[in-house]
């Protein structure tokens, strides 16, 4: 395609100053640069599509309107160039003196790259085999005033890259069909929970007690009732309640905001899949974790051998499953469980340095043992089952042994994607772990949840046996599209003020 690189010479503040010198000059002439609406007849994907076949040098009797931002321009005399970009395709504007006439080819030559363009005109095949509209009339839409990222270079900082995702989406078109790829997926998950009957729903994002999660909340204060409000960390007791309401089958793709750390894993602000299914268990919330998530890969990506970063993920079925001891014991190299001697769990966390408190049960010990040794081996889809009571204030206790959980989260590439377990169902088991979160938040724990008392009413009227999961649509799609940070598949990611 026929295309200039580069931007007029001079600093971004000269190009500017020039530009706001051009809107004042059009002006005078009675042009408006920033017009109000635009009739366009046709997209620019559908002429690519419906003239692939015509040869070079032809002409058809297609007269079309589109509209776009010039993204290069060459000048050839009696000849003017320019690509416009209208979404992810670009067609070339091929203007010529003697169609257009000499006031408004004037006018063309002097748009600017980064100009939002109307243009009517012939289709027609360069002789060159370029598929390009002929114009008969070009009119600006939007003027720019910054000048565009050097076409060759990009965009390349990573820091502007996040903070300016506009400038970004312009000048690095990939990073457009990441969004795309996110966007179809959250579609995707929508359409396979509908089949599956589930209704979704919407629960508050500010809310008097924080909870659903361990997780340190961000807090405002609301004027009017003057009391404090919680960001949500998560939605999971409103639909819970829904359960007690009557509803089967609920979820939300939902935002929730948790006050931690940033890393390439993890932003203050995040979306998640939270679903609840009455009647349902552990096992249920397994298989409609994996049959989502391989559902969704096949309808967007069409395939579920991917790569991630250089390393092969097959996502085929069926998925491991193993219990969080059995791993733990393999890593090293002894049995150990949740009925393991408290001195030797701790023994253990010193030989492999993981760091842990005098207070902490053989539950907590066990799995600090795995997130350290264990959970960035496991590279393939696993289901990592029966997670100590101690760390799941939310889950059933297990039949057989009340000391676990009939819970899972799901690994993949080392991290974990999705958390789920048959629900606890029972009041004063649920009040009891209340309150031994609401200890541990007494004694410094900031994640540590608080004792609810409206949720506790609420299952006090009866809450039928449910299984309830949760999936990082972020990390889905960062697996998905290979990604390496959660900030690049983030729109806005969360970043520090300029300086």
């Amino acid at each position: 395609m026929a295309e200039q690189s580069g931007i007029n010479a001079g600093t971004t503040d000269e190009i500017t100053a020039g530009r706001i010198a051009k809107i004042a000059e059009l002006r005078g002439a009675g042009i408006e640069p920033f017009r109000d609406g635009f009739e366009r007849t046709d997209r620019v994907e559908d002429i690519l599509t419906r003239h692939a076949d015509l040869e070079a040098g032809g002409e058809t009797d297609d007269v079309v309107t589109i509209a776009g931002r010039v993204v290069a321009k060459r000048d050839q005399g009696k000849a003017l160039f320019l690509v416009v970009r209208d979404g992810a395709h670009e067609i070339q504007v091929f203007c010529r003196l003697n169609v257009l006439g000499e006031e408004p080819f004037a006018f063309v030559s002097d748009l600017d790259l980064g100009d939002w363009i109307g243009v009517t005109g012939q289709v027609l095949r360069t002789r060159r085999g370029e598929l390009s509209v002929s114009p008969g009339e070009v009119v600006l839409l939007s003027k720019s005033i910054r000048p565009l990222p050097e076409k060759y270079h990009g965009l390349s900082d990573t820091e502007t890259r996040y903070r300016q995702r506009y400038v970004d989406l312009i000048a690095n078109p990939e990073v457009r069909t990441v969004f795309e790829t996110r966007f179809r997926v959250v579609a995707a998950i929508r359409r396979f929970m509908e089949s599956r009957g589930f209704l979704e729903v919407e629960t508050p994002m500010l809310q008097p007690i924080p909870g659903g999660a361990t997780a340190r909340p961000f807090v405002t204060h609301h004027n009017a009732l003057d009391m404090d409000l919680y960001l949500r960390i998560a939605p999971e007791l409103y639909l819970k309640r829904l359960l007690v309401g009557g509803f089967e089958r609920v979820y939300e793709v939902n935002r929730s905001f948790r006050n931690e750390g940033m890393s390439p894993r993890h932003n203050p602000e995040f979306t998640m899949l939270e679903a609840y299914q009455a009647y349902g268990t552990m096992e249920t919330m397994r298989e409609l974790t994996e049959s989502l998530i391989t559902t969704v890969a096949q309808e967007v990506l069409g395939t579920l051998d991917l790569e991630y970063q250089g390393t092969a993920v097959s996502l085929r079925s069926p998925w491991r499953q193993a219990t969080m001891a059995s791993l733990v014991s393999e890593a090293v190299g002894r049995d150990v469980d949740i009925h393991s001697p408290i001195v030797e769990l701790r023994r253990l966390c010193d030989r492999h340095e993981v760091f842990f408190e005098g207070s902490w049960g053989a539950g907590k010990l066990l799995t600090e043992l795995f997130e350290k040794l264990v959970e960035h081996t496991l590279i393939r889809p696993t289901f990592v089952t029966h997670y100590p009571a101690e760390v799941s204030p939310l889950a059933r206790r297990n039949d057989a042994d009340p000391e676990i959980t009939d819970r899972f989260e799901l690994m993949i590439t080392g991290r974990e994607f999705a958390n789920a377990f048959s629900e606890l169902i029972d009041p004063i088991d649920q009040r009891a772990r209340f309150q031994a979160q609401a200890a541990a938040k007494d004694a410094g724990d900031d994640e540590a949840m608080w004792v609810d008392e409206d949720y506790l009413r609420a299952q006090e009227y009866g809450m039928p046996p449910a299984g309830g999961l949760g999936i990082g649509i972020d990390r889905l799609v960062m697996l998905l599209t290979n990604s390496a940070s959660i900030r690049d598949v983030l729109l806005f990611p969360h970043m520090r003020p300029e300086a």
